[in-house]
């Protein structure tokens, strides 16, 4: 081999191999998954967010790392677990319902994609709809409002009714679910006993006192074993 094409040969390689060296060595931009619940009980929901990933061109493990923090329904864990993902340096943060005010004050760079299940903007999670503003943005059920409507489908299922129970997780973050509630059956003349479970002894509990003749339309309380 010439000298010449010698030179060209390994000048080429010189060139070619950190260029490759760096594309191999660029970090895969993480996401992180921040939860109150478990992985075995939110197993369907994980599922159905990596399938959203993939969707969006995104594969964990070849072009996304997830980081997953689980509370495991101690909500208290949630600051630290925040604080976690964002000392990981996680490119953003998904946050379920409980989670959106541990993100929130984790940080105010990163960004946060979060399902609420009361009206983000009524609980100060951003400052509209239309124009969120800050580092948060996401979906919401706005399960308060649709309380009316729900127990409006309830009463005609059960004609004549004159109280009804509501079983409230008052564990489950902020929320105007409870006040909506009271407020819509004080429209429809109905009582609601409100029964607080934030486990699934609590809610046993609680089932197993709605089943009792007489249950007091004015008492609200959380249940006990």
């Amino acid at each position: 081999m010439r000298r010449r094409e010698f030179l060209k040969v390994v000048g080429g390689g010189v060139v070619v191999w950190p260029l490759r060296a760096i594309a191999q060595q660029t970090p895969l931009p993480v996401v992180g998954f921040l939860n109150s619940a478990s992985a075995d009980g939110y197993a369907a929901m994980a599922a159905a967010f990596k399938r959203g990933l993939k969707e969006a061109g995104y594969v964990e493990g070849q072009n996304v790392t997830v980081e997953y923090r689980w509370a495991d329904d101690h909500y208290e864990r949630l600051p630290a677990l925040a604080a976690d993902l964002v000392n990981r340096r996680v490119n953003v943060i998904f946050a379920n319902s409980p989670s959106i005010p541990a993100a929130l004050a984790a940080t105010k760079t990163v960004p946060i994609i979060f399902n609420s299940g009361d009206d983000p903007v009524r609980l100060g999670f951003v400052a509209s709809l239309n124009r969120p503003g800050g580092n948060a943005t996401g979906v919401a059920i706005f399960s308060g409002e649709l309380a009316a409507k729900r127990l409006e489908l309830l009463r005609e299922l059960i004609p004549g009714s004159k109280t009804i129970a509501v079983l409230v997780n008052l564990d489950f973050g902020p929320s105007h679910f409870q006040a909506d509630v009271e407020a819509a059956a004080r429209t429809l003349g109905l009582a609601t006993p409100i029964l607080r479970a934030s486990n699934s002894s609590e809610i046993e509990t609680a089932f197993d006192n709605l089943a009792r003749p007489v249950l007091t339309p004015s008492w609200s309380g959380r249940v006990h074993s």
